[in-house]
């Protein structure tokens, strides 16, 4: 692992893998990953209930990782990779409540719902949307327990932030906002800078048709928009 991506989901990470990867650190592990994967599931369901925390495992074949839930681990991580370099994607707080009320934030609170939530946490643990139900709500109680509500939730996305900030020294740690483009992240990695522009995914227009696309096996993850 050479490269951990210490921000939270929705402050620019799939457009961080994508522009990682064609940095040469890939491939780049992503939520993508894990929602694709039925074993993957049951993999971090174990880490967030207390299983064995082999990173090794976890992250075989991976030269970086990004987002939730890599992100919520990102202290075990830096100390298991002392040699990797950490990216905390950040945002302004209000635009990233914002956008993850729409997006990331919707099961959460649809388990929570009298009615939905009942149907969902009874979906079968051998199908993938089964076992992505039971694998978030073990994530959340482990690492993200916050009401999801705008204080509690910009409580913890500040909180988050400002431990990463404190945590690690300036020389392993680049403070990114993926709209600074690829200067700031190539002198951090020491790579050239690409001919290109910076790449844009993930946005909320399409994050439901990706995560439905990924969740059922139909392909999907993060799609590229320049």
């Amino acid at each position: 692992m050479q490269v951990i991506g210490a921000g939270l989901g929705r402050t620019g990470t799939a457009s961080l893998k994508i522009a990682l990867e064609r940095l040469g650190f890939a491939p780049c592990y992503h939520m993508y990953e894990v929602v694709g994967s039925l074993a993957r599931m049951r993999q971090w369901t174990d880490v967030a209930q207390g299983g064995a925390r082999d990173w090794d495992a976890v992250f075989r074949g991976y030269r970086a990782c990004v987002d939730f839930p890599a992100a919520a681990y990102w202290r075990e991580l830096a100390e298991a990779h002392p040699g990797a370099k950490v990216i905390l994607t950040e945002r302004d707080p209000a635009a990233w409540y914002g956008s993850a009320r729409k997006t990331i934030f919707r099961i959460p609170l649809l388990l929570r719902h009298p009615l939905a939530g009942p149907v969902l946490r009874a979906l079968p643990s051998r199908t993938r949307p089964g076992a992505f139900v039971r694998m978030l709500g073990a994530l959340n109680r482990d690492r993200r327990a916050i009401g999801f509500d705008r204080d509690s939730a910009v409580g913890y996305f500040e909180r988050h932030n400002a431990e990463v900030r404190r945590s690690l020294p300036p020389e392993r740690l680049l403070v990114y906002r993926v709209e600074q483009g690829w200067e700031p992240l190539c002198a951090f990695l020491g790579v050239p800078v690409p001919d290109g522009p910076f790449p844009r995914a993930n946005d909320g227009a399409c994050f439901w048709s990706e995560f439905r696309r990924t969740l059922y096996g139909r392909g999907g993850g993060p799609g590229l928009r320049d």
